[in-house]
């Protein structure tokens, strides 16, 4: 499906809260931002920047604001996404369309544009790499193969600690070695333990 297809299905299809997110979506659109359309809300960007998203629920729908955590937030209006969790992202939630005062919510959309324009964003601090821990299994088949040896050191920090845990975690000898042998093709072929997983 494509995405303005996804776009009038979200804005179309029959819910309580319809005509509460066509209002929003009006407010969006007046302040000149781009439509598209990830994860499954329609979302709004100045510069192919992300500024806000529209979102509806059972009990509620609302604006995302991606970095609202620097809005002045006047109205007192703001709730962290997900508190402890979420750094940047804040949520102004509705119940009713009563709730709608365009103005006030072009006033906070134009201070998110501005905002993006300026560059404004949470940095988020990387966590220092730990050491990796290898079980006997996976050292012994490092230590007496230099083709896995090889291989193995080429992959990737987190590739290298997937596999480390994947052989630490199981608890029976018989799941250590069957795990080992899985491994052991992925690995020469420079592939991660989740990497079928990943799109």
């Amino acid at each position: 499906m494509e995405k303005q297809e996804k776009i009038d299905l979200f804005y179309n299809e029959a819910h309580q809260f319809k005509n509460g997110v066509a209002q929003l979506r009006t407010v969006a659109l007046n302040c000149g931002m781009t439509e598209t359309y990830k994860w499954n809300f329609p979302t709004y960007m100045i510069n192919n920047k992300n500024v806000i998203a529209i979102s509806k629920f059972k009990n509620h729908f609302g604006i995302w604001f991606f970095n609202g955590v620097f809005l002045s937030d006047s109205k007192k209006v703001l709730e962290n996404a997900q508190e402890g969790k979420t750094m940047a992202m804040r949520h102004w939630k509705f119940t009713s369309l009563e709730g709608i005062d365009k103005k006030d919510i072009t006033a906070y959309i134009n201070e998110a544009i501005e905002n993006q324009k300026k560059g404004l964003q949470v940095k988020v601090e990387k966590k220092p790499k730990t050491k990796i821990v290898f079980p006997v299994h996976l050292s012994i088949a490092l230590e007496n193969n230099h083709d896995i040896m090889d291989a193995f050191s080429k992959l990737t920090y987190s590739k290298q600690k997937d596999y480390a845990e994947y052989i630490a975690t199981a608890k029976q000898e018989k799941t250590k070695l069957s795990r080992l042998e899985k491994i052991v093709p992925l690995i020469l072929a420079g592939r991660g333990l989740h990497d079928q997983y990943k799109k």
